[in-house]
């Protein structure tokens, strides 16, 4: 590209100077040839009057006095009317330039210069013009090479651009180069950058989302098949594979959850649905691992509560809120429903250290983690709340209490329940 931008600049200059250069070279030549032609014959003319004026006064006509008036390197021949041509100067044997003027009395007087002087004169002028020539090729080279620099350079950052998107760098440069249409393709660029490092981030988000989630259903799927295959009794296996049916049917729904968030996290299909339903399953389904850790976990206040969210979404946020008890609280963990005016709650709290002070609410942060965890479930349980219209909080921190706030439908008869252990 460079050079065929130098090419066409300097193609485009050589023809304008062939053009404007040998119509200012004849006009110069002809110019300077009159010019020559006109001070011959006013030399001559001048001549003829002082010879014109001695021939009146009939005196004697000084060659030397007229040999003062010529200049130097010409030649002139004077004739008059009886008397001897007087001749002034060196004879030309070369082409001549001739003037020549005739007086009242019949004087003539012939004066000649070398037309070698006004080629001289010639050659000046083409030397002037072909410098001026010259000094406009360079300067057009020079102006051609900074032209292709400005914009075979901004070519390459671009294509380099391309070049890292293609390969997985989705950093925008931000960079521009002051030409309208280069601007453009770097804004497009810069664009495509962002909206590639987004998609990129969406899909490591996704993938660590679903990673943690599945990682505990599964876990709990796997000890209900272990409890299957060492049983005998036919209603054992019939209860654990009823259980775990309801925990792979909990799965597909977080995995259709987090696909729907991951595309639009405003996106939900709340509906109403029994709130004690969600928290029966979740007592079945976390009683294996509480059993092992020797620890207990109970359920207490009001029942019949029927609230709107994604019963999928609801089970996938105290799951969450549950295990992290498990894993990083102590004593028994308690799950207490109630109501508050319009909203149904959903608390969830243990007898263990609680959240550090230096953390609140900075816990749902993605990679936010007081104990040494990934610092993702949190943070995925209050997308899931929040894509329902609900919200998941820290009432306090030590002990540690966090709420689960979904919007209630119309109140049904509800009873207060006495506190159901499961060890």
């Amino acid at each position: 590209m460079r050079r065929r931008l130098i090419n066409s600049t300097l193609a485009v200059v050589l023809v304008v100077i062939a053009v404007f250069g040998v119509s200012l070279v004849i006009v110069e030549t002809r110019t300077i040839t009159s010019s020559a032609q006109d001070r011959i014959e006013s030399e001559a003319l001048r001549l003829v009057g002082i010879v014109e004026s001695d021939v009146l006064e009939k005196k004697q006509v000084d060659p030397g006095a007229l040999a003062e008036q010529l200049d130097s390197g010409r030649y002139a021949r004077i004739t008059i009317p009886g008397r001897e041509p007087i001749e002034i100067g060196t004879r030309i044997t070369e082409s001549v330039i001739r003037g020549t003027a005739l007086g009242e009395q019949g004087e003539t007087v012939v004066v000649e210069e070398p037309r070698s002087t006004v080629t001289r004169e010639v050659g000046r002028t083409l030397a002037v013009v072909g410098a001026v020539a010259l000094l406009a090729v360079v300067a057009a080279v020079l102006l051609a090479v900074r032209q292709a620099n400005r914009l075979a350079s901004p070519l390459t950052d671009l294509a380099e651009t391309a070049e890292r998107l293609g390969s997985g760098d989705p950093r925008p440069r931000h960079k521009r180069y002051g030409v309208p249409e280069l601007d453009r393709v770097a804004d497009v660029l810069d664009s495509s950058a962002e909206r590639i490092g987004r998609m990129l981030t969406a899909e490591r988000r996704l993938a660590a989302d679903a990673s943690h989630q599945l990682r505990t259903p599964l876990t709990a799927l796997s000890m209900r098949l272990e409890e299957i295959t060492v049983t005998d009794d036919l209603e054992t296996v019939r209860e654990e594979a009823t259980i775990a049916l309801t925990q792979v049917e909990r799965l597909t729904d977080v995995v259709q959850r987090l696909l729907t968030n991951s595309r639009d996290p405003r996106t939900g299909s709340a509906v109403p649905f029994d709130l004690d339903e969600v928290v029966k399953q979740q007592l079945e389904e976390w009683r294996p691992a509480y059993r092992s850790a020797g620890r207990a976990v109970v359920r207490s206040g009001k029942t019949g509560i029927r609230a709107v969210g994604t019963p999928g979404a609801v089970s996938q946020v105290l799951a969450t809120l549950v295990e992290n008890s498990l894993m990083h609280g102590g004593g028994t963990v308690a799950l207490r429903t109630r109501v508050i005016g319009n909203q149904a709650v959903l608390e969830v709290t243990d007898e263990g250290p609680g959240v550090p002070a230096d953390l609140g609410n900075r816990i749902f942060e993605r990679a936010i983690s007081g104990r040494n965890s990934t610092g993702i479930g949190l943070a995925v349980a209050r997308d899931l709340a929040e894509a329902d219209g609900g919200r998941l909080e820290l009432l306090q921190a030590r002990p540690p209490v966090f709420a689960l706030f979904l919007s209630r439908t119309a109140p049904a008869p509800a009873t207060s329940e006495p506190e159901q252990t499961v060890r």
